[in-house]
């Protein structure tokens, strides 16, 4: 587990913007999982450090021969998950309006000022959201979905985020954000987009994110 602080976030043009990918064939020499893989984080970071490109991500998000490399972050507090709901107009529009435990987005070539997950995983975080307050991160697995178009070009970091408070707000992209506790999170599972469905049901399954680390 790391403990961070918040960092100043950067603004760019979206649709423009050349993002972190590597090709399918390399993460996947053989027949891809489904679901969160919660071994070898490490392997997968390898396989990004030597085989990495950037490309626009206009085009990454029709190639089906690239993942996209995704920070994924779920923020609780006291035993609360924050739950957000993207708006209408949001830049990927196969989740508009959809709702969404994972915090991240894509990895642009400025970014990159170190080869360490944890790095890339506060910057996405501090885009999205607006939290000033220390928090603790610590790696969960890692996430492909290749059942949809969003999933088969996507793969995300999944980390899970205690925060020392619940000081949480929404930014940009964003339509709403609250904490709730985990049951009502499952009363809402149809409506959550699958990454956050596949995430949610591995939550449920276990004790540690209601966890307040020391």
């Amino acid at each position: 587990m790391v403990t961070i602080q918040k960092q100043t976030p950067i603004q760019t043009d979206t649709l423009q913007e050349s993002i972190l990918v590597v090709k399918r064939e390399y993460l996947f020499p053989e027949e891809p999982w489904q679901g969160l893989y919660t071994h070898n984080m490490q392997r997968y970071l390898n396989i990004i450090a030597a085989r990495k490109e950037f490309v626009p991500r206009h085009s990454a998000e029709q190639d089906f021969r690239y993942k996209q490399i995704i920070p994924y972050l779920i923020f609780t507090h006291n035993g609360e998950i924050f739950v957000m709901q993207r708006r209408e107009n949001a830049t990927e529009k196969r989740l508009q309006n959809k709702y969404t435990i994972g915090i991240g987005g894509h990895i642009r070539q400025e970014d990159i000022q170190s080869s360490d997950i944890f790095d890339w995983a506060n910057r996405e975080f501090h885009e999205e959201v607006s939290y000033n307050d220390a928090m603790t991160i610590e790696p969960i697995g890692i996430l492909n979905d290749d059942s949809n178009d969003v999933g088969k070009v996507h793969i995300g970091f999944v980390f899970l985020i205690h925060g020392h408070s619940n000081a949480i707000a929404i930014r940009s992209e964003l339509k709403s954000g609250m904490l709730l506790p985990i049951d009502t999170c499952m009363a809402m599972h149809p409506q959550f987009e699958t990454w956050s469905q596949i995430v949610l049901q591995k939550l449920i399954e276990s004790p540690k994110f209601s966890s307040h680390p020391d």
